[in-house]
C-alpha cells in the first residue's frame, strides 16, 4: 500500500491512495478515524454538522466501518438516488441544505472533474467524508419524513415519537437489500388524506415560487422593540419604500409615510401604523409560505399513524368541523372558535354525552372578566341577561345582597343561564373530557356563521350543523347497541327538541374528537392558507425554522 497524507488547498486532510485495490480498506480506516475523533460531538468540521452522530457511529461500528455509498472509487447508484432526492426535497416540505446538499454536490463534482494532478478520486479521506455525510442525510431524511421537525407535544405524542437506532438501522438495511430509496422514504410518510393532498399541491406552488430574492422576516408581536424596528425598516427598504441610505435609524415620519404607501399598494386599511395586518403582508413571501407548508406537513406527522374509523375533526384556523366515517368525509360544518385572547385549545378526546336544551354554567374566567365588573355597577345585570346566581347546593341567591367589590379572583357561587332558545349554548351540547372545560355546542348567535372570520367565542366551539352531528352519533349507538334499551334513539331526541325538554344522553359509542391547527391545505386542487389566528405558525417558525 502506498499513500500519502497531505494538506489540500482548503485545509482539508488528504489521504491519497496510489494502489486502487486498497481504496476500500483506506476508506474504512478513515471512516473509523473520523467518527472516533468526533467523540460524540456533532460538528464534523467548521461548516458541517452531523445531525445524528450517535446513530451514524453505531451503525458504522456494527458494520465494521465499511463504506455504504461508494465502492472502489465509484459512487453507488443509491448515492445518485439520494442526491437526487435531496435536490428535490422541497417537494416533501424539506430543505435541501438540511441534508448537506451543497457539500455533497461539491464533493461529487470534484470526483467527476478529477484529474491525475488533483487526485480527488484517489483521496480516501474525501470518499470517507462523503460516505458519512450521505449516511447522515439518509438518517435525517428518514426522521423528518416520519416524525417531522417540530418538538412533540406530550398531549399528542405518538408512541414512536422518539426514534431509536433500530429505526434508522431498519431503513438502511432495506436500502442495502435493494429496496428503492424512494419507496423506503414513501413508506415513512403519513397516509392521512390531508397530508397527501397538501403535498400534492406543493409541486404547483414550487413551479412558480421565487426563492432567489431574500426578504427579511419581521417578528410580530415582538419582545424587543429595537430589533423589531430594525427588521421592519430593512423589510421596507427591500420593498423600495425606504431609502437604502438609512443605515442606523428611521424617524417616525419616514416610517409612517412608508407604511401608508405599503397599505395603499396592498389595499389595506390606511392608517400609517404597523400591526398584525401589515406584518403578515410583509411576511407573505414565497420563502415564508414554504416554511408554513413545511410546518403543516410536519403537524400531520404528530397524528396517530392510523386514525379511528369514525371521528370529529375540527381545524381551528379554517373554522371548519368535519365528520369522518371510514375514510369518507360524511359532512362538513362551519364553526365559531375562540378569540385570540380566549383561544380554543388543541386537544384529543371522545364525546361522552349529549345535553338537549342545556343550561350554561358560566366559567370563572368569564365571570371575573365580564360579569363581576358589570355586577359592581348594577346587580340587576344578571336578571337582564337571564342569568341566575346559585349556591353550589342549588339555592338561588339575590345578587343585591352581595358585596361584589371584595371578589378579585373568584366567587363562591355559580352563575347559570337556564335552558331555552336564548341560551348561549343553543339547544344542543356535546361534552367530552378535557382539562380546559370546553365543548362543542349550538349557539343562540347563529348569524355569526355567516362571517368569514369566526374566532369569536370564549374558547368553546359552536357548530352550525349540530343536528347532523347529533343524529350521526345517535345512529352509531343504534347500530352498535341495537339490543340495548338504554341506547340513544333519534326519534326520542326529536320529541325532546320539539317539547324543549332538557335531557342528558350518555354516548355508548364514544366518538373521538380532534381539535387541531392546520393553516395550509389543498382546496379543490389549489393551495390555500388560513389565518394564523393564534400565532402557532409564528411560534413554530421562530423555534424551528428561524435560519431558513
Amino acid at each position: 500500500l502506498f499513500y500519502s497524507c497531505t494538506e489540500g488547498k482548503t485545509g482539508e486532510t488528504k489521504d491519497i491512495v496510489e494502489e486502487p485495490a486498497q481504496m476500500n480498506v483506506r476508506v474504512t480506516d478513515n471512516i473509523s478515524d473520523m467518527l472516533s475523533s468526533l467523540e460524540g460531538e456533532e460538528k464534523f468540521d467548521d461548516s458541517t454538522v452531523l445531525h445524528l452522530y450517535a446513530a451514524i457511529n453505531n451503525y458504522y461500528e456494527k458494520n465494521n466501518y465499511e463504506a455504504i455509498w461508494c465502492n472502489n472509487e465509484q459512487l453507488l447508484a443509491t448515492s445518485d438516488s439520494l442526491l437526487s432526492f435531496i435536490e428535490n426535497a422541497r417537494l416533501y416540505g424539506l430543505f435541501p441544505n438540511d441534508y448537506h446538499y451543497n457539500v455533497l454536490t461539491t464533493i461529487v463534482n470534484r470526483f467527476a472533474a478529477d484529474t491525475a494532478a488533483v487526485g480527488d478520486r484517489r483521496d480516501a479521506a474525501l470518499w470517507s467524508k462523503a460516505d458519512i455525510l450521505f449516511t447522515d442525510a439518509f438518517f435525517t431524511i428518514s426522521k423528518h419524513l416520519n416524525i417531522g421537525r417540530l418538538k412533540p407535544d406530550s398531549m399528542f405524542m405518538r408512541p414512536d415519537s422518539v426514534l431509536t437506532d433500530d429505526f434508522y438501522f431498519a431503513q438502511m438495511d432495506q436500502l442495502k437489500k435493494g429496496k428503492p430509496l424512494y419507496a423506503i422514504f414513501q413508506a415513512l410518510e403519513p397516509t392521512h388524506a390531508g397530508y397527501i393532498e397538501l403535498k400534492r399541491a406543493v409541486k404547483s406552488f414550487l413551479d412558480s415560487a421565487d426563492f432567489d430574492q431574500k426578504f427579511t422576516y419581521v417578528s410580530y408581536p415582538y419582545s424587543d422593540s429595537i430589533v423589531f424596528v430594525q427588521s421592519l425598516t430593512k423589510r421596507l427598504q427591500e420593498e423600495g419604500l425606504l431609502s437604502l441610505q438609512l443605515k442606523e435609524s428611521v424617524d417616525s415620519t419616514q416610517l409612517k409615510t412608508a407604511l401608508i404607501k405599503l397599505q395603499q399598494d396592498r389595499k389595506l386599511t390606511v392608517d400609517g401604523k404597523f400591526g398584525v395586518q401589515v406584518v403578515r403582508h410583509l411576511n407573505n413571501t414565497d420563502a415564508e409560505k414554504f416554511i408554513r407548508i413545511a410546518i403543516n406537513l410536519d403537524r400531520y406527522k404528530a397524528l396517530p399513524q392510523q386514525m379511528p374509523d369514525h371521528y370529529v375533526w375540527v381545524n381551528l384556523p379554517s373554522y371548519q368541523l368535519q365528520l369522518w366515517d371510514m375514510d369518507t368525509m360524511r359532512f362538513e360544518s362551519r364553526v365559531v372558535v375562540g378569540k385570540p385572547n380566549t383561544r380554543t385549545p388543541l386537544l384529543t378526546s371522545r364525546i361522552s354525552d349529549l345535553v338537549v336544551y342545556p343550561q350554561w354554567t358560566i366559567p370563572n374566567s368569564i365571570i371575573m372578566k365580564e360579569i363581576v365588573p358589570a355586577l359592581r355597577k348594577n346587580p340587576g345585570y344578571l336578571a337582564k341577561k337571564g342569568y341566575a346566581l346559585m349556591t353550589w347546593d342549588g339555592e338561588e341567591v339575590d345578587p343585591y345582597t352581595i358585596d361584589w367589590t371584595k371578589y378579585k379572583t373568584g366567587i363562591p357561587y355559580r352563575i347559570v343561564q337556564g335552558s331555552g332558545d336564548d341560551n348561549a349554548l343553543g339547544i344542543m351540547k356535546f361534552n367530552f373530557p378535557n382539562k380546559y372545560a370546553v365543548y362543542l355546542h349550538d349557539t343562540n348567535q347563529r348569524y355569526l356563521f355567516k362571517n368569514e372570520k369566526r374566532s369569536l367565542s370564549h374558547g368553546c366551539v359552536r357548530v352550525q350543523e349540530w343536528d347532523k352531528l347529533t343524529y350521526y352519533i345517535a345512529g352509531l349507538d343504534s347500530t352498535n347497541y341495537k339490543n340495548d334499551p338504554t341506547r340513544m334513539v333519534s326519534d326520542s331526541i326529536r320529541v325532546w327538541l320539539r317539547r324543549k325538554e332538557k335531557h342528558v344522553l350518555k354516548v355508548k359509542t364514544k366518538l373521538p374528537v380532534y381539535f387541531r391547527y392546520f393553516t395550509a391545505a389543498d382546496k379543490n386542487g389549489k393551495l390555500v392558507f388560513f389565518e394564523d389566528i393564534y400565532n402557532e405558525d409564528k411560534t413554530a417558525r421562530e423555534a424551528y425554522f428561524s435560519k431558513k
